[in-house]
């Protein structure tokens, strides 16, 4: 992931914080008393976790690459909000994080996939579940793995905004190892590596059932967008809901 930070400028155009995805967290958070306590893990530059901690909400955002939570800090304008942004890595948040204190833990725009190891994949969905409170819920954004399969290249959709346009593919190797690769293209055709040959984890609807069963999950819905809609396996991402 040490290329990331050639999309931070671009970040919050490709991933913007739309109508459909606060309606979702709007509706799987309803029946918790406020303030809603949120833990995002690979928050980016934080714009979502900006607007949930001005509708009230108290937000712990989580990022290992410098340059996108510098700008997530750089967008408080207020040190009265409940937000705070730490450089800090999935595997390290139980040592520093209250546990069962959060009402949802969020871990979005495919950051999940780059926990590769199965071993480290297990530690993740246990100290999430250790760091979530009584009938607190874990949220996965993610490709699907059943539709983007093919080898050795498999393309997903592009994302674009006015300026910019991110190309991700996956790609498997002899042994089968996957490998994620995306490129920026700016609008003069430059072409700048955002994330090269990144082992990932090829993260299925099943697999994922199996870890969270493991660690206590029992209740699990599954969509293909943030409007709830029926997922597939022609479905281009999947959004998951645990708890």
């Amino acid at each position: 992931m040490e290329l990331y930070e050639n999309i931070a400028e671009y970040y919050d155009e490709l991933y913007p914080a739309s109508d459909e995805l606060k309606k979702f967290y709007e509706d799987e958070t309803k029946a918790f008393t406020p303030p809603v306590k949120y833990l995002s893990i690979g928050c980016g530059t934080g714009s979502f976790e900006h607007y949930l901690a001005k509708k009230g909400c108290d937000v712990t955002g989580l990022e290992t690459v410098p340059s996108l939570i510098e700008s997530a800090n750089r967008k408080r304008r207020t040190q009265l909000m409940a937000l705070r942004f730490f450089q800090m890595s999935s595997l390290e948040m139980c040592r520093f994080l209250g546990k069962g204190f959060y009402n949802v833990i969020m871990i979005p725009d495919n950051r999940i996939i780059f926990t590769h190891d199965p071993t480290l994949m297990a530690k993740l969905f246990y100290d999430c579940r250790l760091l979530l409170a009584e009938g607190g819920k874990l949220i996965l954004h993610l490709p699907n793995f059943e539709k983007f399969n093919a080898e050795p290249v498999a393309k997903l959709p592009i994302r674009e905004s006015i300026r910019v346009r991110l190309f991700s593919k996956i790609k498997t190797d002899s042994s089968g190892k996957k490998f994620f690769e995306q490129e920026l293209e700016t609008g003069t055709g430059k072409r700048l590596f955002v994330t090269k040959d990144a082992e990932i984890q090829d993260l299925t609807k099943d697999k994922i059932e199996q870890y969270a069963k493991e660690v206590g999950f029992t209740k699990f819905s599954f969509y293909s967008d943030f409007a709830k809609s029926e997922f597939t396996k022609q479905s281009n991402e999947l959004i998951v809901v645990l708890s």
